[in-house]
């Protein structure tokens, strides 16, 4: 080995002193704040479905060990962040208002995944999930306002403001609800997971207003007036619904934008529920507001994007996004 290459090895070797000792620090602290605020997020979710977690179950939920665990716990018990009492671990108010701060940052980066950067919903959990552990309360801020102040994420969970308030939806599970009477869901349980798959798998989306046709103790046969989805009941106890609101109830009578015929005109009832943030901006930008003429114009051979009129302006839209608005023909 010549003298050039002894000397590069060694300065390699003393950057090498000088620089890891630092990054194993600086990664540790980061991997303890991910799996304090990931604890956090599950003894909140315990809490409000009305049970407390043990150390047992937060070891299996984070993959942890129990020593480990509870190494865990006393860190997050010297910092003000939970109580224990007997078996049953309890948030206290700083754990509570932190925790609620990582959940507002997990639905509204969902939220941004599912709409603007068009990410699949099977995979926009994943993603939401690591960047959670990276945002301060200014930044969600910013991030909220520009998605128009969303009230839910893509699954229908709602999303708390920065008080820690929110409103929690009124749907039921599939499963309990009256045969033959419509209902608009409200919900879609993204765990487990390969439950979730079949259900979008099958074409359900929040905001689609179903009926049940049949349910057997084999399979939940379902109806949105066009397709019929057939359902485990397994699966179907993870789609939740809720009475039509009134919106809705407009919305019966009246057809998606795409399908209107080219010499047909009609008038917006209103954009469908998925819309939101900075797509349903844009929408209302362009003067897609309710009662508003709109007709389709110049024939695309291809067929899509179709051209429309809408304020003496002539705009474009792709077949999904005609897909969210509904007009009733005249």
């Amino acid at each position: 080995m010549n003298p050039v290459t002894w000397i590069a090895l060694g300065l390699l070797l003393v950057l090498a002193a000088v620089f890891t000792p630092r990054w194993i620090g600086n990664w540790r602290e980061v991997r303890r704040r991910e799996q304090t605020e990931d604890a956090l997020k599950f003894l909140l979710d315990r809490e409000q479905e009305g049970r407390h977690a043990s150390a047992e179950s937060l070891a299996g939920t984070l993959g942890l060990s129990l020593p480990a665990t509870l190494r865990l716990l006393a860190r997050m018990e010297s910092q003000n962040l939970l109580e224990l009492r007997g078996h049953e671990l309890h948030l206290t108010p700083e754990g509570e208002r932190w925790a609620l701060h990582i959940v507002r940052a997990h639905r509204l980066w969902e939220r941004y995944l599912a709409d603007e950067a068009r990410m699949p919903l099977e995979k926009v959990h994943a993603e939401a999930h690591r960047r959670e552990h990276h945002v301060t309360a200014d930044q969600l801020d910013r991030l909220d306002a520009a998605l128009g102040y969303p009230a839910t994420d893509p699954h229908g969970d709602p999303i708390p403001n920065r008080a820690g308030q929110f409103l929690q939806d009124e749907g039921v599970e599939l499963t309990r609800w009256q045969d033959d009477t419509p209902g608009v869901i409200v919900h879609l349980e993204d765990e487990p997971a390969i439950a979730y798959a079949q259900i979008l798998a099958a074409g359900l989306r929040l905001g689609q207003t179903v009926r049940i046709l049949e349910k057997t103790p084999q399979r939940y046969t379902l109806s949105d007036g066009e397709n019929e989805y057939r359902l485990a009941p397994a699966v179907a106890a993870n789609v939740h619904v809720a009475p039509l609101p009134e919106s809705r109830r407009l919305q019966l009578g009246a057809i998606p934008l795409w399908q209107l015929t080219h010499d047909q005109r009609g008038e917006i009832v209103m954009l469908d529920d998925a819309v939101q943030g900075f797509t349903r901006r844009r929408f209302l930008d362009l003067g897609l507001t309710p009662g508003t003429e709109i007709y389709p114009e110049l024939k695309n051979f291809f067929g899509d994007p179709r051209a429309y009129r809408v304020r003496g302006t002539l705009i474009a839209l792709r077949k999904d996004q005609a897909a969210q608005i509904w007009v009733k023909p005249h």
